[in-house]
């Protein structure tokens, strides 16, 4: 099985990297965050791995943190995109 594979460096949150793995069906395997709220980027890589790219963007996409215009969620989809286009390993 083919790979892709980005360390996305994040804006506007606390969390500061994002380390996203998805095969070549675009189909994500694996996603870390590094800082943020550890709990719940837990629970959001989780649930995320093993959906289509495509449809994680379609579920996230736009999400706010507070009065922040983007979140933790939004940037994964924004890795995400960037992911999309990345060339397989």
């Amino acid at each position: 099985m083919k790979t892709k594979h980005i360390l996305y460096e994040t804006q506007g949150t606390c969390s500061k990297l994002i380390d996203v793995t998805a095969d070549e069906n675009n189909i994500i395997q694996q996603v870390f965050f590094v800082g943020g709220c550890n709990g719940n980027l837990q629970g959001v890589s989780k649930l995320v791995t093993g959906q289509h790219i495509d449809d994680v963007i379609s579920k996230l996409n736009g999400i706010h943190c507070g009065v922040r215009s983007t979140s933790c969620p939004d940037q994964l989809c924004r890795a995400l995109e960037q992911l999309k286009a990345a060339p397989l390993a």
